[in-house]
């Protein structure tokens, strides 16, 4: 998933995602264990992921707390 196709999707959209992610890395985290992971690098792509998906939030939030603190004066 490349940043553009993240700043496309909306805040819901991107709170499914995220939580998807986190599903697949549980679940990722647990066949690694027990020895049944093929694709080890999918690890780091979901990682990833779920640290562009928050920093995106991030900036969405500060860009909107910014928007906030103009109207106030």
């Amino acid at each position: 998933m490349k940043s553009n196709d993240v700043r496309d999707l909306s805040d819901d959209e991107l709170k499914d995602r995220l939580l998807e992610l986190k599903r697949e890395q549980f679940n990722l985290r647990f066949q690694g264990a027990s020895g049944q992971l093929e694709k080890t690098a999918r690890i780091k792509e979901v990682r990833r992921d779920i640290a562009r998906i928050k920093t995106i939030q991030t900036e969405r939030q500060l860009t909107a707390a910014g928007e906030m603190e103009g109207t106030d004066a």
